[in-house]
């Protein structure tokens, strides 16, 4: 039974991605409304709605880093527990990340990805290796980290070559950017918390399992499936509204158009 609990899901840890993933769909759609309607419909660049991206993308992150705890908890069950597995899935992750930078650049050009959430989980899947069995170093690094990318978004600086990093170039605007300085510190947070929840990848408290009932049981799918929701969510959100006539994607486009 032990073992079993160690290499099986944890369904609270899909329930909890799938929330993250609605919140993900719930913004991307506002988010569309506010970008290619001409009209001031919605502002999701501060107040409430900012705060509520925020949210959802730590939420993401740290179950990133919950999940590389079990996930290497599992790998050394089996013996496939070397580096070369975790930079296999970080690099093909990132490759998504860069499908999406290519996309975007042709649809959208300013304001394309540079360095979005699937760069950011791509690197941190590699940089993370060495740290997964030292929660102690996660805390105080995750907790550094994010520290110090606050401090520097209150900066702006000359070269794009540190953007990835953090350092915000003047003018720089992307519609979306997740640089290693803060966010890797949330991951990083997220593994000290998988280290301390689920100890050598087993669950360190009971919880009763509600995953076989509506809706819990649909919510943990869209947990499951969260690379391939993320991929097409927008296609889907931004084609559903043009057709609806809710917005009008040429024009939208224009507006944001150097």
């Amino acid at each position: 039974m032990q073992d079993e609990s160690r290499i099986g899901r944890y369904w609270e840890v899909d329930f909890l991605r799938g929330i993250a993933v609605v919140m993900m769909i719930a913004f991307h759609a506002l988010y569309d409304l506010d970008f290619f309607s001409s009209q001031d419909l919605v502002d999701v660049h501060s107040g409430i709605w900012r705060l509520f991206a925020i949210t959802t993308a730590s939420i993401f992150l740290l179950l990133v880093g919950v999940s590389l705890n079990i996930s290497y908890a599992r790998a050394k069950i089996r013996g496939d527990d070397s580096f070369l597995r975790y930079l296999r899935r970080g690099v093909w992750i990132f490759s998504w990340g860069m499908a999406i930078t290519l996309s975007t650049m042709l649809l959208l050009g300013e304001g394309f990805v540079v360095f979005g959430v699937l760069h950011l989980i791509g690197i941190s899947i590699i940089l993370s290796y060495p740290l997964l069995k030292r929660p102690l170093i996660d805390l105080l690094l995750g907790a550094a980290t994010i520290y110090v990318g606050l401090l520097i978004r209150q900066f702006s600086f000359g070269s794009p070559w540190l953007l990835w990093l953090g350092f915000v170039p003047r003018h720089f605007y992307s519609v979306d950017y997740f640089p290693l300085l803060p966010w890797f510190g949330v991951v990083l947070v997220g593994i000290f918390l998988g280290n301390f929840l689920y100890p050598e990848g087993a669950r360190k408290f009971s919880l009763p399992d509600p995953s076989f009932r509506a809706p819990a049981k649909q919510i943990c799918s869209v947990g499951r499936n969260s690379l391939v929701i993320y991929l097409i969510h927008q296609p889907i959100l931004i084609i559903s509204m043009q057709l609806l006539g809710i917005v009008e994607v040429g024009k939208g486009l224009a507006l944001h158009m150097p």
